[in-house]
């Protein structure tokens, strides 16, 4: 099961050279670039853990690349997001997210339902990888 979260999501993995290319377009767009990973990708859990600190005053995709290489070497199992930030004044949010790794095999989700008073019926879905403890899920 591939997980969709995120821009490109749909899409094949980008490779290296289209990952520094929409780096540079989010430079010339002024945005914050920030790295982040995690071992729980549900999609509730929008606080991923941050690789080092966010990288304001860079205007070069080098550096976010190098990065994104220490990262991937920290964390081979985890997933990985680069995600930009657009401080300017009446935005102040993130204006682009995408996966840039993903784990060897990505294992689901199951649906759980549970009935509810009268006649209710709630559904959730639960990560077969929240099965295992935190760090060793993939």
């Amino acid at each position: 099961m591939r997980v969709t979260q995120g821009t490109f999501s749909f899409l094949p993995d980008l490779t290296d050279e289209e990952i520094a290319a929409q780096v540079r377009y989010c430079y010339e767009k002024g945005w914050a670039i920030n790295i982040e990973f995690t071992d729980d990708i549900h999609p509730r859990n929008t606080y991923w853990e941050m690789w080092g600190l966010p990288m304001f005053d860079l205007d070069d995709p080098a550096a976010v690349m190098y990065e994104l290489e220490q990262c991937r070497k920290a964390y081979p199992k985890h997933y990985i997001r680069i995600s930009a930030f657009d401080n300017s004044k009446g935005w102040e949010s993130l204006r682009l997210s995408f996966i840039v790794q993903r784990p060897p095999q990505e294992p689901g989700y199951r649906l759980e339902r549970q009935e509810w008073q009268g006649r209710t019926i709630r559904y959730t879905t639960h990560p077969y990888a929240a099965d295992r403890p935190a760090g060793e899920r993939y």
